[in-house]
């Protein structure tokens, strides 16, 4: 059995029923916003990474003295 074409519009007819069209663009929008903001993230230098390290170190050398 395969799913026809009268399954999935009765399955997006009760999803919009329940949820409402605004809800669903805006979890959309969200979804979409989470996506442009992992791949910011993923293409970061690799300088940042250095400097939380130094940070780091630094806060370790306050705390010897």
């Amino acid at each position: 059995m395969s799913i026809g074409f009268w399954q999935i519009a009765i399955v997006v007819i009760l999803v919009v029923l329940l949820f409402g069209r605004g809800k669903i663009s805006s979890l959309m929008g969200d979804v979409a916003k989470g996506i442009k903001s992992f791949k910011k993230g993923m293409a970061t230098d690799v300088n940042d990474d250095d400097q939380t390290k130094n940070i780091s170190e630094n806060q370790d050398s306050n705390k010897k003295e």
